[in-house]
């Protein structure tokens, strides 16, 4: 019991020291002031719309760069007052609203095909649609309702920089935090994969989901980070956490990588699980680092001590103590693949190691510099060109089917609403507007979500009311609830739907005296407005996944392909690591996220739509193999002094970028391409390189023959390139192989059906 007591405690001071909790501050604030000020002129209802501009405006205060920020408050602001104009002027006539209304709901949401901050807009538009009937402005012209949303969306941007201004590191300290905490959580499950055979499967799907996570973090960091350089300037600070992101993005690499294929692990190492166990103490001790670094950047505490080298010379003990065992000859494979294991791992050290000098000014100014044109590239920049709305206007785009999916609803709930005279009816449109997404799982999770927290919502007002009818309390009781339900709305959508209707509801008990009679009328239109939004995304244009994931697994193949050409050219050239490496890992990690979003979606759908789910899942599985697998061969090819390339390398890589072209070629035409290099090449070639690390394995027996124990430097790096790189080689082409043949088999399920 004291256990969960201290966590709860821990739990609830770092969500009451989170930027979500700040910034619901701040909305509050912005909500309270106006409705105050203009309540004590006695012009209560100005206020009142001042505050809906606040609220409406504050969805697109997302992270991001301060030039985003004001334009994507600005355009929610100006969208807002806009649709509220229109929405009021239509409500003359029944005959007119209904139209419009669809066409409104149509036009607004149809814009979020320019991206994630677009979407974030037009869901301000919506809402200010939707709350246009809930009529609180009466006594207004709606242009001046109009005019006033407006001002309240810059005068809630207008607190938010100043709380950015007083608060200028904290929103980057957070990111940088966060991303530290899902580092630390992918490192765990990493080592929790050594030991934990039989949860394996779950515990790679799992690996998949953070990496998605992690992806989404390191394009805000991206932003943010490069953008503050472009106007502060190239300040310390700004360098100092851009070094430390790199840092970040290279273990995630180090993480991701898997020097070998698990099963061929198990069989050399099957015994030696005090070697596993040492790794694991390993990388929990990295993980607990850098969730102690992440706490101390938000909530500037004191840095943790450095301990990690006792955990990494335990390791390097146990290794010498298993060479001490092993006849060399005899188990020679298999330390060298404990030794490449424990190389990652000291990798993975070394990176720790340079966030720690970084946070404690160690580096030099010479590591501190970098150019702004090379980073500028890692910006993934959306395109706002008026044509993706012509290309996007077909039953083909998911956002088109969405917009017209949106508008035929919310005109039935609207339609429902009046036919049988609910009161507040606008409710069930609010339901669904909030609820529906594009993808069916989403909306189907949100549906129950939404549900389950207003009914949690209703009972617990119910009890309140029943022990207390202070207006007083109600008061407190809905702004306090309407801070904490902005804050949860991207953590805990349930329990941020409880308090969305304990701040509604003790909101409305002011204007109304019959409490209950709202409750009533909450539950009832949301349950109504849940349910049309579900069965609306499951017979109205439907997009299931299985119909557009065949785009995500080209697009992810497409990536590892000029991946594995930007390893080739850089084990031929070495030097410098270039830009178009970095661009190429990049690219791989956003794709193979986006590959296993769309699979996680794919599940959440119903068992009818999921395909030939199993196999899906092993292309998917497979091609998240074959990055871990390239990301290890790249990792080795730049942490270590290797020899050059040989032509055996080169047919290997040629043929293993053949297959993921022909699956490509067979991904865009259904139609399979046969690889073109004979097999009798690449058995050659494989054949070429075992004999090279069998003469290394021959003249070091010889050594050690001679009495020279102590393997030289020189040697012992030889012998693990020769080693890794033919076993990865073949590893790469044989899941190569394996993901065009799957893709092949796949190809009827793959293709994409007509609407």
């Amino acid at each position: 019991m004291k256990i969960f007591i201290s966590n709860f405690l821990k739990d609830l001071l770092k969500f009451l020291r989170s930027t979500d909790f700040s910034k619901a501050i701040v909305l509050t604030v912005a909500i309270i002031i106006p409705i105050a000020l203009f309540s004590y002129y006695s012009n209560t209802l100005v206020g009142v719309v001042i505050a809906s501009g606040c609220l409406l405006s504050s969805p697109s205060d997302v992270a991001g760069s301060f030039k985003h920020k004001v334009i994507g408050v600005s355009c929610a602001a100006i969208l807002a007052g806009l649709s509220s104009v229109i929405s009021g002027y239509a409500q003359v006539s029944l005959y007119l609203i209904i139209p419009v209304l669809g066409m409104l709901m149509f036009a607004i949401s149809y814009l979020a095909v320019f991206g994630f901050r677009a979407s974030l807009i037009t869901f301000s538009g919506l809402l200010a649609v939707v709350i246009s009937f809930a009529n609180l402005s009466k006594d207004l012209e709606i242009w001046q309702r109009g005019i006033l949303i407006i001002l309240g969306g810059f005068w809630y941007l207008s607190l938010s920089l100043l709380w950015d201004f007083l608060n200028p590191r904290k929103q980057t300290e957070h990111l940088l935090a966060g991303t530290m905490e899902l580092t630390a959580k992918y490192l765990r499950i990493r080592a929790k994969l050594y030991t934990e055979f039989e949860q394996r499967d779950q515990l790679l799907k799992k690996l998949f989901l953070l990496q998605t996570e992690l992806n989404e973090k390191h394009e805000s960091l991206r932003e943010v980070l490069i953008s503050s350089r472009k106007t502060s300037g190239n300040s310390n600070y700004a360098r100092k956490r851009l070094l430390i992101f790199i840092e970040l993005v290279d273990m995630l690499e180090l993480a991701m990588a898997n020097p070998v294929d698990y099963s061929k692990m198990d069989e050399l190492l099957g015994q030696e699980q005090q070697q596993f166990e040492n790794i694991q103490d390993l990388l929990n001790a990295m993980a607990e680092h850098l969730e102690q670094i992440a706490s101390a950047l938000k909530y500037n505490n004191k840095l943790p001590p450095n301990n990690l080298k006792n955990a990494l010379d335990k390791l390097q003990s146990g290794l010498l103590a298993f060479r001490e065992k092993i006849n060399i000859n005899e188990s020679r494979e298999t330390m060298l693949l404990l030794r490449n294991l424990i190389d990652y791992q000291e990798q993975q050290v070394q990176r720790m190691n340079s966030i720690f000098r970084i946070l404690n000014n160690l580096e030099s100014e010479k590591n501190l510099f970098i150019k702004s044109k090379e980073v500028s590239r890692f910006i993934t920049p959306q395109d706002y060109d008026p044509k993706i709305l012509v290309e996007n206007f077909n039953f083909n785009s998911i956002i088109f089917r969405h917009s017209i999916r949106l508008a035929v609803v919310v005109i039935i709930g609207f339609s429902i609403g009046i036919f049988f005279s609910i009161q507040n009816a606008y409710w069930i449109i609010l339901t669904i507007a909030v609820i529906m997404r594009p993808n069916y799982g989403l909306t189907k999770d949100r549906s129950k979500q939404r549900i389950i927290g207003t009914l949690i919502g209703g009972a617990i007002a119910v009890g309140i009311v029943y022990i207390t009818q202070n207006e007083i309390v109600y008061m407190v009781l809905g702004i306090g609830s309407l801070t904490l339900a902005f804050s949860l709305l991207q953590r805990n959508y349930r329990t941020a739907a409880i308090f969305i209707t304990l701040s509604i509801i003790f909101i409305y008990a002011l204007l109304q005296p019959n409490v209950l009679n709202v409750i009533q009328y909450r539950i009832v239109d949301t349950l109504i407005g849940a349910g049309l939004a579900a069965l609306g995304n499951h017979f109205l244009w439907p997009s299931w996944e299985v119909h557009g994931i065949k785009s995500y697994i080209q697009e992810s193949i497409a990536a590892n392909r000029n991946y594995l050409e930007e390893v080739d050219n850089f084990y031929h050239n070495k030097g410098k690591l270039p830009i178009s490496y970095k661009l190429a890992r990049k690219k791989s990690f956003l794709e193979m996220g986006n590959l296993s979003a769309a699979f996680q979606r794919m599940t959440q759908e119903p068992k009818s739509k999921q395909k030939d789910i199993s196999r899906i899942y092993e292309i998917v599985g497979l091609n998240q193999t074959f990055l871990s697998a390239l990301a290890s061969l790249g990792t080795y090819i730049q942490n270590h002094e290797t020899t050059a390339a040989s032509v055996n390398f080169e047919t290997f890589t040629n043929f293993i970028s053949e297959n993921l072209k022909s699956s490509e070629e067979i991904l865009q035409k259904n139609n399979p391409v046969e690889v073109s290099r004979p097999s009798s090449e690449i058995e050659g070639a494989a054949m070429a390189l075992r004999k090279t690390y069998e003469d290394l394995v021959e003249k070091r027996t010889i050594e050690i023959e001679e009495g020279k124990q102590n393997i030289d430097l020189r040697m012992r790096l030889q012998l693990q390139e020769a080693q890794l790189v033919n076993n990865q080689l073949r590893w790469l082409a044989d899941i190569s192989t394996n993901i065009r043949k799957t893709v092949s088999i796949s190809k009827e399920v793959l293709q994409i059906s007509k609407i």
